[in-house]
């Protein structure tokens, strides 16, 4: 019996065949604005994009990072809820990245398989056209977080993200970043200082009042943008406007 055991290899993954993300519906329960329209839930995500429009009367191409104090408030939920929103205006494109390489959810949500996505373009092991996905949802395009590297803070080049960036920023209006929380790594930090705004997601109830404090104030302290919170966890009260 060997005294050390060998790690696993790195899982690798594929690109996607085309039009594959375009043909699986997003049936989770928790994307309430496409599963749930009339929900309190889905007006409460129309409502954060309704601020975000009035924050931009340009209509200039943004980049939102979303995270979160500790894990479990629900950001990546937040993210696609959002997404969701905001392509039910008119004209509005936008790319979801999975900005998580270490627990990545975003192809979960949707019912995706994994593929190839943002840590090989960083690596340079993709180009970042062959790695956007476009979904069932018109206008709404994903990154995958791909895979994970041997060491995920290598892919923390902040020149090559701000190239991804902007070359997304050409093609789409929103480009939404889903991060690890901000407590647990330093990520969300760099990445906020170099994003148009961030949004903290905050669960009712389960995050303590000074973890939230010190996750703003380390989003601050490095320049980063913070547009306000997104409250998750908290129960309806009442039932969705329906007209007699």
């Amino acid at each position: 019996m060997p005294l050390f055991r060998r790690k696993p290899a790195p899982q690798a993954f594929v690109p996607a065949p085309p039009d594959e993300a375009r043909q699986i519906q997003a049936e989770r329960e928790e994307l309430a604005v496409k599963n749930d329209p009339q929900s309190v839930i889905a007006e409460q995500y129309r409502r954060l994009r309704n601020s975000i429009l009035t924050l931009n009367p340009d209509r200039a191409s943004r980049t939102i990072l979303i995270t979160s104090a500790v894990r479990g408030e629900g950001k990546s939920v937040a993210t696609l809820n959002l997404a969701l929103a905001l392509v039910e205006q008119s004209r509005i494109r936008v790319v979801v990245v999975d900005g998580d390489v270490r627990a990545p959810s975003i192809e979960r949500y949707l019912g995706l398989p994994r593929r190839q996505g943002i840590s090989e373009v960083l690596l340079g092991e993709a180009p970042l056209k062959a790695v956007i996905r476009q979904t069932s949802v018109e206008r709404l395009d994903i990154i995958g977080a791909g895979a994970r590297p041997p060491n995920p803070s290598d892919i923390l080049n902040l020149d090559r993200i701000k190239s991804v960036l902007h070359q997304l920023k050409r093609e789409y209006d929103y480009v939404l970043i889903d991060t690890p929380p901000t407590l647990n790594l330093n990520d969300p930090s760099m990445l906020g200082a170099i994003s148009d705004g961030i949004i903290l997601v905050v669960r009712l109830g389960e995050t303590a009042r000074h973890m939230v404090e010190q996750a703003q104030g380390m989003l601050e302290n490095l320049g980063g943008n913070i547009l306000g919170l997104c409250l998750t966890g908290a129960q309806p009260a009442g039932k969705a406007y329906q007209p007699y």
